[in-house]
């Protein structure tokens, strides 16, 4: 599951104009936690390769997995451009991924599991964990939903209403609301049991203020 427009070449091509994952920062954050020259990282939902670009360089190898091919395309075409040669690009996602070898060090994800219903984000969580060794850390940020139930709909049309009328270099309301729709976000009070199933220990997280987006960091018990 990959969302429609993830599979739209011409999304792709534009979406470095409409997305900034805060690389930088997200490779900082894991640095002090352990991410180094040795570590491996697992990537899901790598997209167009912002996160995978910065963090490769700082690490030993990266496998990139992700369901889109048009996303994996341009992530190669990035990859060598910028010369870098740890990074292995994998087609697939959190249900179809098969990790070989030792339990890595970190993986992270951004923007991707929403695109699972929420049995298949507990079955997905379980997967994740077992990739990791024990102490290993999951960076989990994605648009998990953090209001009232009974808010559900002025909060929603408020997000839908800070999309504009096209897509290129903005989020357009009519993606915002293909997105309510048609993709999976679920609730933190959802989201934090199955990570406690999971066995995954929630070291912090932010939320953003309009309660559409959670950013989790977690240690695998």
């Amino acid at each position: 599951m990959a969302g429609r427009e993830n599979l739209d070449p011409a999304h792709v091509a534009r979406y470095d104009g409409k997305m900034d994952s805060a690389a930088e920062a997200e490779v900082a954050l894991l640095a002090r936690f352990g991410l180094g020259r040795d570590s491996t990282v697992i990537e899901f939902g790598p997209g167009t390769g912002q996160f995978t670009i910065a963090v490769s360089p700082q690490c030993a190898r990266v496998v990139a997995v992700d369901i889109s091919p048009p996303m994996l395309k341009h992530l190669s075409g990035k990859l060598g451009a910028h010369g870098l040669q740890n990074v292995e690009l994998v087609q697939g996602g959190f249900l179809s991924y098969t990790h070989h070898g030792e339990p890595v060090d970190f993986v992270y994800s951004r923007l991707a599991l929403h695109h699972l219903p929420d049995f298949w984000k507990a079955i997905a969580l379980l997967r994740v964990r077992a990739m990791l060794r024990p102490g290993g850390i999951f960076r989990l940020w994605d648009v998990i939903y953090d209001f009232a139930l009974g808010e559900a709909a002025n909060h929603i049309e408020a997000w839908c209403a800070t999309g504009g009328d096209g897509v290129e270099g903005e989020w357009g309301r009519a993606e915002l609301e293909e997105h309510v729709r048609d993709e999976h976000s679920t609730f933190t009070w959802l989201i934090e049991p199955m990570l406690a199933h999971a066995n995954f220990e929630i070291i912090d997280v932010t939320r953003s203020a309009d309660g559409f987006q959670s950013a989790y960091l977690l240690r695998a018990i």
